[in-house]
């Protein structure tokens, strides 16, 4: 689609739906070209990948309904696993038990461009909220340190 078109755009070199772009571009690292996978709304590519030399050898092959939806296909499973990585690197727990108390210890980390902040909580075995503090985004969760934070009585970690 283009801005000045919501209806959909189906040519050689540009495909379109209502959600997604795909652009075949040239390769700037070699002679071959590639697919740019535009998500709507974004100015960034979601995905970039390599794309098939036509019959002649010079030009992309010509993009089509079935390519198209392998690309998109492609691009959303590109995304949601960059989002799991990104959840994962951002939320650590794990569980001990202390005292014949089975304690899970979550950490979660809030990205933000002015300051990433962090918050540290324990949940009991019923998933009762036990303690919550808020610590540096830059805390390590290893069962040393969650042990070290119960033990403390759920006093901040310096």
């Amino acid at each position: 689609m283009t801005a000045e078109s919501p209806e959909p755009v189906q040519q050689a070199r540009i495909w379109s739906d209502a959600q997604w772009s795909a652009r075949v571009i040239k390769n700037e690292d070699d002679d071959g070209w590639a697919v740019a996978m535009y998500l709507a709304g974004q100015s960034e590519p979601a995905l970039v990948g390599p794309w098939t030399m036509g019959r002649d050898k010079k030009n992309p092959k010509p993009l089509d309904g079935a390519a198209f939806n392998t690309l998109v296909k492609t691009a959303k499973e590109f995304i949601r696993r960059s989002e799991q990585q990104l959840f994962a690197e951002l939320n650590k727990n794990l569980s001990l038990t202390l005292g014949g108390k089975r304690i899970r210890v979550e950490l979660a980390i809030v990205p933000d461009d002015e300051g990433a902040t962090a918050s540290l909580r324990a949940l009991d075995e019923f998933a009762e909220e036990l303690a919550r503090v808020s610590v540096s985004p830059a805390f390590k969760l290893d069962v040393a340190s969650a042990q070290a934070w119960i033990e403390s009585g759920y006093a901040r970690p310096r």
